[in-house]
């Protein structure tokens, strides 16, 4: 019947020529751009006349051809969509077809890609060499999740022999990503072309779990596997998933772990009762383990805390986002040095000037030690003032603390007053030269020194004073901001200084911007969000001092639950200007830090937030506008471009009217689709250069400026895809936004704002394009005038081209025990087609192997009174080997280098460097944000339930407790690495254990930094007295005196979140809103795979351009 496949029977008498109609078929859709649904007319009369089998359909659609063998034309998935509809296709083919002709064979076998079968007759025919693509990552993934759509939808499996079928090739399938994945493992790491090709094909591992998981939860699988006959398949299919799901546990954990109940029920579940006894016997083995965990003797080492432990700890909180968690910070302090706070003090006042020096040495300049200083400077003071507060079960002297560390800190990096006048520094910095000073007085404002002791420490009398103001007061400040407006905008202001104060100035800002969300009041807001916006390096600032979701979440809600227009509105300008500058401050935190829609707040689906962070720089369809997008489109381009429009004398008028007509959240979602149409309709010469310029210029003013953010993402994405024609179109764009011929000073400053944020992904889109044409003269004058925007535009954690290349391209040179390569973890990937030791140990795994080394020489060979400069470290390394190694790998490579460095009797210290790796917060992995409580209004009343559990990548802690749950397994082929295993995973916990009742007092605080009024000398005084006081129960909120600091109880749960960024925004693949090599949601921008189509005269979709 026509409704069914061809099958192997149909008549072979005229197969060539129904192959050769079939071919030329093809061809020509390919070469004329067909549209789909006119493809699916033509098989079908096709197929009347020269039937073929699905095999051969499939393999015709999807094999590469000496024309083309580079990638898969776009338009091929969608034909076989409507041929799997017709079931001219079966999914099984189509899955054999994509394995044949797979890129990730090349990639295994580079030498041999379709190796010869040995044969004696030396006069046999030679077989023709297979023809591979040469990228086909894009369209497995395509394909794969189309085809998972097939089977969610009850087409892609009509019987149990289309179960078995699928069956036999999913084990390829399998076997093929797990070797590729060992093979990748081991040489990935030698250049940027092959990360890259390691990405890719991870993307196309991605969908295929998805179709994986969309087969396994079919209900014709379970019934098909109950038959008899198809035990070897079900066998064959259950051992290749078992080895497949270790390599994508940490990718995905929660389809792995769908996998594997599938794997164990459907599976498993018909084998015989020998195989029932033996993973009863595992399951009885895995249990015992669990029970005698604790049990387990280990030979004792003495584990000291190191000066190098807590300069990692504070190096990864501060380099990205600021995760200065109170709550955290205290519960790791009260741990690592088990409640002896003065020890404590000493150690953090040393390790935040460690943190600050190395910034210094490794010269990262005076923007991004800003926050460095500013932590040393305001901060610090307020957790010593906090420590003094926490207990009255230790004696704690601040002055002693701050003598004794201040005595270990290195005088050439931070001078004291006279050491700030001697020309002999070398440092090459100056940035730096005060902080001894400042800190000092910031000290004496929180009353912990005396103006006696700071000239002891210091050797001079020194002319520096306390602020005029005193110290601050958050509520007071609260009160004063609320009363007058520009009472905050002088606080904004004063977010640079280093006194003191400014910890109690951020939270006092925060708490405004909070209240003025709450009662919509968009006039204020506008002023202080503009002013904000400006200031990329006072984000940080208020991050330092305030939970991140304080400040976002309440924007967050505002700009999605923005009103419609009131019914005597008179003007609407004002408001897109209110809305503009709101939203600006929105995407600068979004931008800067890399955040997701859930980090922001956003938990509806059709939150306008999440879908401009998330897809806002993706181009749709016209086709796929409603009637009144298109009509808004419309109106703009003609406002825009057309005679009388924007520019003209009516020009204010009709702006109103656009502006009526089209709510601002319908505007900026429209960016990219306007500048899209603008591209085509210079590319296609149906808009001069005179008329470009008088629209673009309108778009410079301050009530439209911010929406040049997802416009310029836009472009910057285009410019990475499009074609020498459409680049130039996006060249001549770029060069009249970028540097605008007239603009007002109010507009100037909004636009550096704008640069600020789109500043990173239009470098990365400008040196592409740029070296696709080296003879480009319009790229420098860009690249100039972003050049200061750069060093603000991203703060995400994210290792840079240039140092990933530095560690990618490390030699190994293992000095103690010249060890070679880390052994495998039980439960690791096959160790299939190893490369030689040498390959395995260099790149970032010696990187890595490297910095730990030098982190514990440094702790050793420190002089006695304690003044050396810090190693080189940045935690931006670690955070780029988590991404590319994985979890597993990379606690093997830790793992290692502890048996090595403890066999050569450097176990003490390096057990407490590679503790302090594990318990790092991980500002790239970390979902604090988005699993947070969602905002609730005055009454307590949430706005939105919270979404379900954030997906993220497992964390080395996570994967050291599962190598301590399997320590029996392991220990049977390696003693020692069992016991080194427990070791590390028992000193790991005893860090992270959760506060108990010693500091209960201090983290039960909700708010720290209540309302000391005193000024100065006596304060500390006060302080001891009020710790003596005894331990403050949880419920019982206390103020202790602290100005500028906040305890967030939410956030015990540790520091998590997402892979290696180059510097880009929350953007998925290259082209993404930062030239990112890496994104979560492969499929997001699926819809935009497929451009439309322009005819000669114009534009689809209603003729914009006439």
């Amino acid at each position: 019947m026509e409704g069914r496949p061809a099958t192997a029977g149909s008549s072979l008498v005229g197969l060539p020529a129904a192959v050769a109609q079939w071919t030329k078929l093809i061809t020509r859709a390919e070469a004329q751009r067909l549209d789909p649904d006119k493809f699916a007319v033509f098989s079908k009369i096709l197929f009347v006349k020269h039937p073929l089998p699905p095999s051969i359909i499939a393999e015709l659609l999807l094999r590469p051809t000496t024309d083309n063998h580079e990638a898969l034309d776009p338009r091929v998935p969608l034909y076989l969509q409507h041929l799997l509809k017709q079931r001219r296709v079966d999914t099984a083919s189509v899955l054999k077809a994509l394995f044949k002709y797979s890129t990730i064979h090349t990639k295994i076998h580079p030498e041999s890609e379709d190796p010869q079968p040995k044969d004696d007759n030396a006069n046999a025919p030679t077989r023709k060499k297979l023809i591979r693509w040469t990228t086909s990552y894009s369209s497995e993934a395509i394909l794969f999740w189309r085809l998972a759509q097939t089977v969610n939808q009850g087409i892609g499996i009509k019987s149990g022999r289309d179960v078995v079928e699928i069956s036999k090739i999913l084990v390829r399938w399998m076997a093929l990503f797990t070797e590729a994945a060992a093979v990748f493992s081991q040489d990935a790491f030698g250049s940027m072309h092959s990360l890259h090709a390691k990405l890719e094909m991870e993307r196309s591992r991605e969908s295929f779990i998805m179709f994986l998981n969309a087969f396994s939860a079919s209900p014709k699988v379970p019934t098909t596997f109950q038959i008899p006959a198809a035990k070897a398949i079900r066998k064959q299919l259950s051992q290749n998933l078992e080895a497949f799901l270790p390599s994508i546990m940490q990718v995905n954990p929660a389809i792995a772990n769908q996998l594997e109940m599938f794997r164990a029920q459907s599976l498993a579940t018909y084998d015989s009762a020998e195989k029932k006894d033996a993973a009863a016997s595992d399951m009885n083995s895995y249990m015992d383990n669990l029970m005698v965990l604790d049990n387990f003797q280990v030979p004792e080492i003495p584990i000291v805390n190191t000066r190098a432990g807590l300069y990692i700890y504070l190096s990864a909180a501060l380099v990205g986002r600021p995760l200065i968690d109170d709550v955290a910070l205290f519960t790791y302090l009260h741990n690592r040095y088990g409640g002896d706070i003065q020890q404590a003090a000493v150690q953090l006042i040393l390790a935040s000037f460690d943190v600050l020096a190395n910034a210094v040495f490794r010269n990262e300049g005076a923007k991004a030690g800003h926050l460095l200083k500013s932590f040393v400077v305001n901060k610090v003071p307020l957790v010593l003032v906090a420590l003094a507060q926490s207990s009255p079960l230790y004696t704690f002297n601040p002055e002693l603390c701050i003598t004794e560390a201040l005595g270990q800190v290195d005088t050439n990096v931070f001078p004291t007053f006279s050491g700030m006048f001697d020309m002999s520094s070398n440092t090459g910095s100056s940035f730096q030269d005060s902080v001894r000073q400042d800190f000092c007085f910031a000290c004496q404002l929180h009353g912990l020194l005396s103006q006696t002791a700071i000239e002891n420490l210091l050797g001079d009398i020194t002319y520096q004073t306390l602020p005029d103001e005193g110290r601050y007061v958050k509520d007071i400040l609260v009160q004063s901001c609320l009363q007058d407006s520009d009472r905050t905008r002088k606080l904004i202001g004063e977010l640079d200084n280093m006194n003191g104060n400014v910890g109690a100035a951020a939270q006092a800002v925060v708490e405004v911007i909070g209240s003025l969300c709450r009662n919509k009041e968009t006039m204020a807001l506008k002023q202080l969000c503009s002013q904000l916006a400006s200031k990329p390096l006072s984000l940080d600032i208020l991050l330092l001092f305030s939970p991140a979701q304080k400040i976002i979440h309440p924007l967050c809600e505002l700009i999605d639950n923005w009103g419609g227009y009131d019914e005597e509105q008179g003007e609407y300008q004002p408001v897109y200007e209110e809305f503009g500058s709101i939203l600006l401050l929105l995407m600068a935190f979004a931008y800067r830090y890399s955040l997701s829609p859930a980090d922001l707040g956003a938990r509806s689906p059709d939150s306008f937030v999440g879908k401009l962070i998330a897809g806002g720089h993706c181009v749709r369809l016209l086709g796929d506008l409603s009637p009144q997008e298109h009509s808004h489109l419309n109106g703009w381009i003609q406002g825009l471009f057309a005679e009388g429009g924007l520019g003209d004398e009516l020009g204010d008028e009709l702006g109103d009217e656009l502006m009526a007509s089209c709510p601002p959240q319908d505007f900026y979602l429209l960016m990219p689709v306007l500048f899209s149409q603008i591209s085509v309709a210079i590319s296609a010469g149906l808009l001069n250069e005179e008329t470009l310029k008088s629209g673009l210029e309108y778009l410079v003013e301050v009530f439209l400026l911010p929406s040049l953010v997802p416009a310029i993402l836009y472009l910057s994405n285009q410019l990475w895809a499009e074609g020498p024609v459409c680049q130039k179109s996006i060249m001549k764009i770029l060069q009249l936004l970028i540097r605008p011929n007239s603009i007002s000073n109010e507009a100037s400053a909004m636009f550096q704002s704008v640069l600020n944020i789109v500043a990173k992904p239009l470098e990365h889109a400008l040196r592409s394009y740029q070296r696709s044409d080296p003879k480009a003269q319009e790229v420098e004058p860009l690249l100039r005038a972003i050049k200061e925007n750069l060093t603000v535009s991203r703060r995400t954690g994210g290792a840079d081209h240039v140092e990933l290349e530095s560690w990618t391209t490390t030699h190994g040179n293992h000095t103690p025990g010249n060890a070679g390569n880390g052994h495998p973890l039980p439960g690791s990937l096959p160790d299939t087609n190893q490369q030689p030791a040498q390959k395995l140990d260099g790149g970032i795994l010696a990187a890595i192997r490297h910095t730990i080394q030098s982190l514990v020489n440094w702790v050793q060979q420190a002089p006695l009174n304690g003044n050396t400069m810090p190693t080189a470290y940045t935690h931006r390394q670690a955070l780029a080997a988590h991404k590319l190694l994985g979890a597993k790998q990379l606690l093997t490579v830790l793992l290692d280098e502890l048996k090595i460095l403890t066999e050569s009797g450097q176990g003490s210290v390096a057990y407490d460097v590679v503790t302090s790796l594990i318990c790092a917060p991980d500002v790239i992995n970390d979902t604090s944000l988005a699993s947070s409580n969602p905002p609730s209004n005055e009454t307590g009343a949430t706005f939105a339930a919270p979404l379900p559990s954030i997906q993220r990548r497992l964390s080395l802690r996570e994967v050291l407790k599962h190598e301590a749950d399997d320590w029996k397994k392991i220990q049977k082929s390696d003693p020692v690495l069992a016991e080194t295993v427990v070791r590390l995973y028992r000193q790991v916990e005893a860090q992270m254990e959760l506060p108990q009742t010693a500091v209960a007092g201090l983290l039960g605080q909700p708010d720290m930094v209540g309302g000391l009024g005193v000024v100065a000398g006596d304060a500390l005084d006060n302080a001891m007295a009020a710790a003596a006081q005894g331990v403050v129960g949880d419920s019982v909120p206390v103020n202790v005196g602290v100005e500028g600091m906040t305890i967030d109880t939410t956030g015990l749960g540790g520091v998590d979140n997402h892979d290696v960024d180059l510097g880009s925004a929350a953007g998925s693949a290259i082209g993404g809103p930062g030239g990112d090599l890496d994104g979560d949601n492969i499929f997001g921008g699926l819809p935009n795979l497929v451009g439309a189509d322009f005819d000669s005269g114009g534009l689809e979709g209603g003729g914009t351009w006439t």
